[in-house]
């Protein structure tokens, strides 16, 4: 396995500490550092160099799959499903025989981290308990989760993942002579230097042709266009879609577990929230005769999105959290999402976006919101597997409390959509 260095812009070691898989936060243990101090203001997206340990490292991830794989006696089983650029093995852990699939993956960038122990309690709650729910989940879901999708960008605690533009043409030699692709990360981002090791923002490498080989005409490309596949972790994904529809026929749910700025309210009684929900950022408008998604019309599951959403939504306000719509302008156009692609393929899609990231707030609250996406995917899970997702009212979505952004987080979204 390649070594990677530690980010030059947060120098906080990564501790071995107990993972929290309980429904409460673990007692801290005896050598555990001491708990950061609360911030000196509200919110900041300022980056800044902040303790991380209590998330999920990847050896300790590796650690806990095969426990939950043992502990469960069968029901998860864990799979290397490819490996990341550094030779990093990515893993899918499925769990049920249900003819409903649903897949979720965390860390597509390595800077939002609660996804991942979010995954890890549902496939130890799914695999371990003897409750009518979870038995009744297994019978009717089969759920795959994919922790940690970009394990080189986790470890390195930044958004984008290890790759060069020179290795990229180094494996498609069609490439030579182009220059980078748009998504490609060689300068100072999110306080992060690329300079040295540079990388790719994974969540724009997708395309809806998931047979897609990089073409020299179709790269730098842009933010309106499809990606290329050019990275193994955003291949790793592709192949592991693929392979769940040649075995289950489709992938019903696709939910992709994200951070965004740390600085984000909800409008209704303008309280900072713990995540925003949204479906595909694909306009209406280009689904119309003659427009570029045409021939998605009749696949693209945009009202089973909603659906989906409005039940995440209501599982994090179950729990006690603060939820919210991810804002989605009526032009917004990413089609290079993992979430856009599948969702082109008839798969009904979900982005839970919590706030803020590792470089404006650490792992502070870090329990909570990983309570609160568990609280929405676990909701979600139900509503699927009773059906009852397919009664709600998809034009609700745009009755749930929306997002107001402060400068910073406007100018962290306008990043992430560039």
């Amino acid at each position: 396995m390649v070594p990677v260095l530690p980010s030059p812009r947060r120098s906080a070691a990564f501790l071995i500490v107990p993972l929290a898989l309980g429904l409460a936060a673990p007692p801290a243990s005896a050598g555990a550092p001491p708990a950061p101090p609360m911030p000196p203001q509200e919110c900041s997206d300022e980056p800044r160099d902040l303790p991380t340990w209590k998330f999920v490292d990847y050896d300790e991830m590796r650690t806990e799959l095969a426990r939950i794989e043992r502990a469960s006696r069968g029901r998860v089983d864990v799979r290397g499903a490819g490996a990341s650029t550094r030779g990093r093995s990515i893993y899918t852990a499925t769990v049920g025989t249900g003819k409903k699939v649903f897949l979720a993956n965390s860390e597509i960038h390595g800077n939002e981290k609660t996804g991942t122990s979010s995954l890890l309690r549902i496939l130890k709650w799914l695999g371990t308990s003897g409750s009518p729910e979870a038995a009744r989940l297994r019978r009717e879901i089969t759920f795959v989760a994919v922790p940690k999708i970009n394990p080189d960008g986790a470890e390195l605690d930044r958004r984008g993942n290890d790759h060069s533009w020179d290795a990229v043409q180094s494996e498609f030699p069609q490439l030579k002579g182009r220059p980078p692709a748009w998504n490609y990360l060689n300068g100072t981002q999110q306080g992060d230097d690329y300079t040295q090791r540079p990388g790719f923002d994974l969540n724009r490498d997708f395309n809806v042709d998931l047979d897609y080989k990089p073409k020299p005409e179709d790269v730098p490309g842009q933010s309106s266009g499809f990606g290329w596949f050019l990275n193994p972790e955003s291949q790793t994904l592709r192949d592991i879609y693929k392979r769940l529809r040649a075995r289950h026929g489709k992938v019903d749910v696709y939910v992709d577990l994200h951070h965004q700025g740390a600085c984000v309210r909800e409008d209704a009684q303008n309280r900072l929230l713990d995540v925003a929900v949204d479906y595909p950022p694909l306009p209406d408008v280009f689904f119309q005769p003659g427009g570029k998604y045409a021939p998605y019309a009749d696949t693209y599951p945009k009202n089973f999105s909603k659906q989906l959403a409005i039940s995440a939504f209501r599982g994090i306000e179950d729990g006690g959290h603060i939820a919210a719509r991810y804002p989605h302008a009526p032009t917004r156009d990413l089609p290079g999402q993992a979430r856009s692609s599948f969702g082109l393929n008839g798969t009904g899609t979900v982005l839970f976006e919590v706030r803020g990231q590792t470089q404006s707030m650490g792992h502070y609250q870090s329990e909570r919101f990983i309570s609160a996406v568990t609280g929405g995917l676990k909701n979600m899970l139900n509503d699927l597997a009773t059906g009852k997702v397919r009664g709600i009212d998809p034009d609700g979505f745009e009755r749930l409390p929306g997002t107001v952004e402060d400068e910073g987080a406007r100018a962290l979204r306008a990043l992430e959509e560039r």
